[in-house]
């Protein structure tokens, strides 16, 4: 698959809420976009990197200067067999996994496309449907947050995730669990606790969550498996696996029993698959983990959902709850708890190209020498 044009776009998005977690409030999204040609066809890529370091330490600015100036032209033109061979060809840049993945996904869209396959048979899935979950931040009071949970449990939702840092975890999440003593419900610090609070934390024992998110540092491995050991509840990491060779560590060490899959965050699917099979292997399930995507990126997200190592609900819950309109023609909604993947060649979703237009704040369109 030859690669004989790029653009790239940054656009911005309004939330249709206020987005609350440990580490601020997003109102609105930056949203890097990516668009490779090749051979007629056409592959979409998303970068679910901030504008500020908050969450990882890439940023959007910093992303389009590597993908415009550095990635993008190390494929421009080259003929690449197949994904695994665009992944090498940025393998000797270190980092950066974010802006790596941009490009990487839209390649495996392209190439799946070419193939004229949907891409969730080019990874390997095996169904057609994915269960999702809720995440939702921290709300106004411990009465909205049940009115959230609530509403979104009647809507089908399979697992509820709650946003928590310190002062906003104990006395929320045990509301929750005694006005829905069934729900599958799950707690996400983003990193805002340390050791010192293992108090706080071996409290959250008695609420029987599925897991507690990524508790401790967002690139730490070593403490969270010290607390693993001290834990009845089950923690999974999320910010902290980067590459295949974290997840190893993390196997290795016992950092965690559940790992959240965010292919954006891993350097794309093919990393993706590494830790796939590292989980598969040492018997820690996966679920899908959610960076208020725009329809590109979630349908990404859905394709790789299939795959038999994701056996909790994630995060990819439908996009009306996010977008007044989305970026894709496709109306990517769950029903009962299920989210359906789209149908067609690649990831199956196509651009409104108008919409896109309209919420560009910058773009750049290169081609092949």
């Amino acid at each position: 698959m030859r690669i004989e044009a790029a653009e790239l776009r940054i656009l911005e998005l309004s939330l249709k809420f206020r987005f609350e977690t440990s580490f601020g409030v997003q109102t609105k999204r930056t949203i890097l976009l990516l668009r490779l040609f090749g051979e007629g066809l056409e592959g979409l890529g998303e970068g679910v990197m901030e504008r500020l370091p908050l969450y990882r330490e890439e940023t959007v600015m910093g992303a389009r200067y590597l993908l415009e100036e550095v990635f993008l032209p190390q494929v421009l033109g080259k003929d690449l067999a197949n994904p695994e061979g665009l992944r090498q060809t940025l393998a000797p840049f270190r980092g950066n996994p974010m802006a790596k993945a941009v490009l990487e996904m839209a390649f495996w869209d392209l190439w799946a496309k070419g193939l004229g396959k949907p891409l969730w048979q080019v990874l390997g899935g095996v169904r057609t449907r994915v269960e999702v979950g809720v995440s939702l931040g921290i709300q106004p009071t411990v009465a909205d947050t049940l009115k959230a949970v609530e509403r979104h449990l009647a809507q089908g939702y399979r697992r509820i995730k709650l946003k928590i840092r310190p002062g906003w975890d104990y006395v929320v999440l045990k509301a929750v669990r005694q006005a829905f003593p069934e729900a599958t419900l799950t707690a996400d610090a983003n990193s805002a606790y340390r050791l010192a609070d293992f108090p706080r934390l071996k409290r959250l024992d008695e609420l029987f969550l599925d897991y507690i998110e990524q508790p401790l540092g967002y690139d730490d491995l070593l403490d969270h498996a010290k607390l693993a050991r001290e834990l009845a509840t089950p923690i999974c990491l999320d910010e902290s696996l980067t590459s295949a060779e974290k997840a190893r560590k993390a196997i290795e060490l016992g950092a965690g029993r559940v790992f959240n899959i965010k292919p954006a965050r891993l350097g794309g699917h093919g990393e993706s698959l590494q830790v796939h099979a590292l989980a598969q292997s040492a018997g820690i399930p996966l679920w899908m983990g959610g960076m208020l995507e725009t329809g590109v990126g979630r349908a990404h997200n859905l394709h790789l959902t299939t795959l038999p190592g994701f056996t909790k609900p994630g995060d990819v819950s439908s996009a009306s709850r996010y977008w007044e309109e989305d970026l894709v023609e496709e109306a990517l909604e769950a029903e009962e708890g299920l989210m359906p993947v789209p149908e067609g060649p690649g990831i199956g979703v196509h651009l409104k190209l108008p919409l896109v237009e309209r919420l560009t704040l910058w773009q750049r369109y290169v081609s092949a020498s």
